[in-house]
């Protein structure tokens, strides 16, 4: 079975994606920089064929044309932990990215299925302290995501904390785009 990178994405809709971003530049600002990064991203990922890609995308239920054709699935209700955990049942070997990294590469998905040879995880750590990127091996912990401060300082240390006594790689740090600042 080949490896598999899911992209988590919401659908591109005005008002509803990058909230942060838009409450520095607008809605429409922030709706222009996340369709132009998420169809490069997935054009990018979907072209390479060291992995497969598959898009997760939330709210469930949306019809709409993606940028690239690939597998949709439906990333379902919880937390975001919930539905990464969600999300990598049934992939032996499986990484998460988001959308809103413009620095992310296909080699740097490759990187992280490599580490996963002497790892057990692979996290692609971000400027604030968040990360870009999780890829796991079949002997991951039960609960990978619990207990994480998401979207904050602390969500690379917390997660990390689930991996005690397991061999975790780091890959480059990337910077995440929420601010108008970042962008």
């Amino acid at each position: 079975m080949r490896d598999t990178v899911i992209v988590f994405a919401r659908a591109p809709r005005l008002g509803t994606v990058k909230r942060r971003l838009a409450r520095d530049v607008g809605d429409r600002k922030a709706l222009r920089f996340y369709r132009g990064n998420l169809a490069r991203l997935l054009r990018e990922l979907a072209r390479d064929r060291r992995f497969r890609t598959v898009l997760a995308a939330t709210p469930d239920h949306v019809r709409m044309r993606w940028p690239v054709r690939v597998p949709v699935v439906e990333q379902g209700g919880g937390d975001l932990g919930t539905r990464m955990h969600r999300a990598c049942a049934g992939h032996r070997r499986v990484a998460i990215v988001g959308t809103d990294i413009p620095a992310l590469r296909a080699d740097d998905v490759a990187a992280a299925f490599r580490a996963l040879g002497r790892a057990q995880a692979a996290f692609g750590p971000s400027e604030d302290g968040g990360y870009w990127l999780v890829a796991l091996s079949p002997r991951r912990p039960a609960r990978p995501f619990a207990g994480v401060r998401w979207s904050t300082a602390f969500a690379l240390a917390d997660t990390l904390a689930n991996f005690a006594g397991r061999r975790v790689a780091l890959l480059r740090v990337l910077r995440d785009v929420d601010t108008g600042a970042d962008l």
